[in-house]
């Protein structure tokens, strides 16, 4: 009887000793249908939530945190804008605490004056204001009911606001508003507190945060370091003092025009447009420029016009002659790239970059100008602007070209003789002409 599959498998497989070997191991994978999870799974798995439980506690910090980032960078460039005039008198042997207090007490004592100065103008035009609008309102009552033919009286208007629903709603919405612009000039004077701060440890223990940073890497590095660091206190402080000798030339020249409408407050609008156009730029001259006109409307109407003139015609002045010459070693910025710059900052950080954002330009250009390679330029003129000589007929050549084509165009309509005929008369087949037989 002849042996079945299963059997004749059976006596292939069987050994010679008449014992099965057992079937090895499947090897299709890491595991089997019924095999065990791998081994580096769960720690995979792990590490990737841990990598997003990083990831978004970090940008809840961030987003925490971005007020007092702000603060620090603003007191970083303070810090380096004071620089220049701390280690000048640290050079002369002061203490750089001492030193960085007497420069933030000047800086105090001046903003305190001036903000003190431009409140005292606000208020009492707030208050001629509030005087005069009893006779501004009679004025346009008489001009309506001259023109309308009314009856309006000042009283009946009055009681008229005073029991209206839009001016109870509008009054307990100020309260409101109250409490808020509380609570924002006490977080502002908070905020100005912490920037000063920051400011004057940066500004104090600037050599011993120098040395820790240094510390930090090795010897090329440390050079490195150093040098990007005095390019930022070289640019930073020369943008202001720059803007600020700017601003006095410009406060000066604004003074003696105002001084000579006899237009109130002088003095202090002065100073007013002078930080202000400098220190807001390209268009500060302008924003600067329209308190004074708004003071010199109330004396005479011209006077604003003689304001505004003026101005317009100072900011030309500064943009190409006063400005080149005091920039020119200390923030040397094309004036696009300082208002594209500014719009960036703006964009970014608010009214904060728009103050930071010309130093540092100036500071990346000036770092990064040092590790660009520059070659000498050739000599074509077509570098500065002109054209070649030769390349093209003159002014002069082409404006004699151009007459002598067109009064070439206009002769034969006055009697010039055509190409056929002789200069002394016309020729015809009946005279004695040269004509052929």
């Amino acid at each position: 009887m002849a042996p079945t599959d299963e059997t004749g498998q059976e006596a292939q497989q069987s050994s010679p000793f008449g014992t099965t070997p057992p079937a090895p191991p499947p090897t299709g994978g890491d595991a089997g249908p019924n095999g065990r999870m791998p081994r580096w799974l769960p720690r995979a798995l792990v590490l990737a939530l841990a990598l997003v439980a990083a990831f978004q506690l970090g940008s809840w910090a961030f987003h925490q945190l971005t007020g007092l980032l702000i603060n620090i960078l603003i007191a970083f460039f303070l810090a380096l804008a004071i620089e220049p005039a701390v280690s000048w008198m640290a050079s002369r042997g002061m203490r750089r605490g001492l030193a960085t207090f007497i420069v933030f007490i000047g800086v105090i004592i001046v903003a305190a004056g001036f903000v003190t100065l431009l409140g005292s103008i606000l208020a009492d035009q707030i208050i001629k204001m509030i005087e005069g609008f009893p006779g501004y309102l009679d004025s346009v009552i008489n001009w309506i009911n001259t023109h309308f033919k009314t009856d309006l009286k000042r009283v009946d208007i009055q009681e008229g606001l005073l029991r209206s629903d839009w001016l109870r709603n509008y009054v307990q919405n100020s309260a409101t508003g109250v409490l808020d612009v509380s609570a924002q000039v006490i977080g502002g004077l908070f905020q100005l507190l912490t920037i000063a701060l920051f400011s004057f440890y940066f500004a104090a223990d600037g050599p011993r945060l120098r040395r820790t940073i240094c510390s930090l890497l090795p010897p090329a590095r440390q050079a490195e370091v150093l040098r990007a660091w005095e390019i930022a206190v070289n640019k930073t402080g020369g943008y202001i003092y720059s803007r600020g000798l700017m601003a006095l030339i410009s406060g000066i020249a604004h003074f003696v025009l105002l001084q000579a409408l006899d237009v109130p407050y002088a003095p202090v609008l002065a100073v007013w447009v002078g930080l202000v156009s400098q220190f807001i730029p390209t268009i500060g001259t302008y924003l600067a420029g329209a308190l004074p006109m708004l003071i010199a409307f109330t004396v005479n109407p011209w006077y604003a016009l003689w304001v505004l003139i003026f101005v317009v015609f100072y900011q030309q002045f500064e943009n190409y002659v006063l400005q080149p010459k005091l920039t020119s070693k200390t923030v040397d910025i094309h004036p696009a790239v300082a208002f594209g710059s500014v719009i960036a900052g703006t964009a970014l950080l608010g009214a904060v970059g728009a103050l930071i954002a010309i130093p540092a330009i100036a500071t990346l250009q000036a770092f990064l100008g040092a590790y660009v390679k520059r070659y000498a330029v050739t000599d074509d003129p077509r570098v500065h602007g002109h054209r070649r000589r030769g390349e093209g007929p003159s002014l002069v050549t082409r404006a004699r070209q151009l007459w002598v084509r067109r009064t070439e165009t206009e002769r034969p309509e006055g009697g010039r003789p055509e190409r056929g005929g002789s200069e002394d008369g016309p020729s015809d087949d009946g005279g004695s002409g040269n004509s052929p037989a």
